[in-house]
């Protein structure tokens, strides 16, 4: 690793965007980990773990494109702002209902319905609004890569100090505590100088823009086939996070602590993914990272499935977590810079609704077949689902040689006038 590991940051917009999103993140992995004990101890149900993701992500799904829409049309920095407030007062409305100590699972899954609603305006302006705060686009693979780190270290700490809190003082502190840390991104956004927005001269019918927008992935085989790897994967793959409370519980015999433990090793792993990204040198073959990463990911799930020994189950989660992020961040960083810079909102849609879609869907799923199967069992056959989707897409991916310095390279004049 050396200083272009980090040359992002030479951006003040982009440092004043990790630095907040970072501690929010945080708070955000608290709630989400909070969230899945909560019900599971309510419940005792993989299902309802299942309903749990369910109710957080369908909405997004359901709402994502108009959010793509919305994201190019209108400012994405505002639009942004407004998102980040209404999830802080959704995480009090969160906090505040269970330090009330009344309450029940389903009021839960309506405020975690509500966050689904906020995320689908919010995932299409966020991650876009990155091309706006990096002066060099040479640095944006860079500080995608980057943005992967804050996600995954996020998933180390916050779960980590979820299961510390909820052991010591409950959900609802762990509520309140994300609550606060939204303070942190609406500072940073506040704190931003950025160029003055110009609108778009004209408005598209909004059926119009979606048929575009639609017409545009399809005709576009890099993104195309990425967003279809990507909804396999989502539905079939990566709601494993559903099984975890079982396994923390039943299989590891644990607590709320040990859920949190196990999150976080996952978020180790992905951390060091991110780092491994970040520093690739311009001519790394990115397809091949992708291949290898999905390997990967589905063999240290189906050899994490069948431990009991906690231990070295956690270096199968931290191998998982390399997996699963290095992944996501190939495919998120064809995506988006394969994009036309007038497409992109509209894109990142399809993107949302390709994971928001088919997380929820899968983790309905997978909590069905945990019921009838087992945690352990359901878990190995998602690891072996992994390992047939990286078999079928490996023509596409040994064929195809987009690497790093391409990938930075590609529709440059688009990304500048975006």
């Amino acid at each position: 690793m050396d200083i272009t590991t980090f040359r992002a940051f030479k951006n003040r917009n982009y440092r004043l965007y990790f630095s907040g999103q970072s501690m929010s993140l945080i708070g955000t992995w608290m709630q989400k980990t909070a969230v899945s004990w909560v019900v599971y101890s309510l419940t005792h149900s993989a299902f309802m773990l299942g309903v749990s993701i369910f109710a957080a992500q369908f909405p997004s799904f359901l709402l994502s494109l108009l959010g793509g829409i919305t994201a190019d049309r209108y400012n994405r920095y505002k639009l942004l702002l407004g998102t980040q407030i209404l999830s802080m007062v959704q995480a009090i409305l969160l906090a505040a209902l269970v330090l009330s100590n009344h309450y029940t699972v389903w009021e839960i899954l309506t405020l975690s319905a509500f966050l689904g609603i906020i995320n689908a305006f919010d995932v299409p302006a966020r991650q876009p609004l990155v091309h706006e705060l990096v002066d060099n686009k040479e640095d944006l693979p860079n500080a995608i890569a980057l943005n992967s780190s804050m996600v995954n270290l996020a998933r180390f700490i916050g779960p980590a100090l979820s299961g510390l809190v909820l052991g010591k003082f409950g959900a609802g502190i762990c509520f309140a505590l994300n609550a606060l840390s939204f303070l942190a991104v609406i500072t940073s956004l506040l704190m931003m100088k950025l160029p003055v927005y110009t609108p778009a001269q004209a408005k598209k019918d909004v059926l119009q823009e979606f048929a575009e927008g639609f017409a545009y992935v399809k005709n576009t085989p890099a993104i195309g086939i990425s967003l279809l790897m990507l909804t396999l994967v989502s539905l079939l793959v990566l709601p494993f996070d559903t099984l975890l409370p079982i396994f923390a519980k039943v299989i590891f015999k644990g607590d709320a602590a040990t859920f949190g433990y196990i999150f976080s090793f996952i978020g180790l792993g992905s951390v060091g993914g991110t780092l491994f990204l970040a520093s690739l040198k311009p001519g790394a073959n990115l397809n091949r990272v992708l291949l290898v990463s999905t390997i990967i990911l589905g063999v240290a799930l189906g050899l994490f499935s069948q431990l009991g020994y906690f231990p070295l189950a956690m270096v199968f989660a931290t191998l998982a977590g390399f997996g699963r992020m290095a992944q996501n961040t190939v495919l998120l960083t064809i995506v988006q810079v394969e994009s036309d810079a007038k497409m992109r909102g509209r894109v990142m849609g399809f993107l949302a609704m390709a994971m928001f879609g088919m997380l929820p869907v899968g983790s309905l799923l997978i909590g069905a077949v945990s019921q009838k199967i087992g945690a352990p069992d359901a878990l190995l056959c998602q690891g072996i689902m992994a390992i047939v989707i990286a078999a079928a897409f490996y023509r596409f991916l040994t064929k195809s040689k987009l690497n790093k310095q391409e990938i930075s390279q590609m529709k440059e004049e688009e990304i500048i006038a975006g």
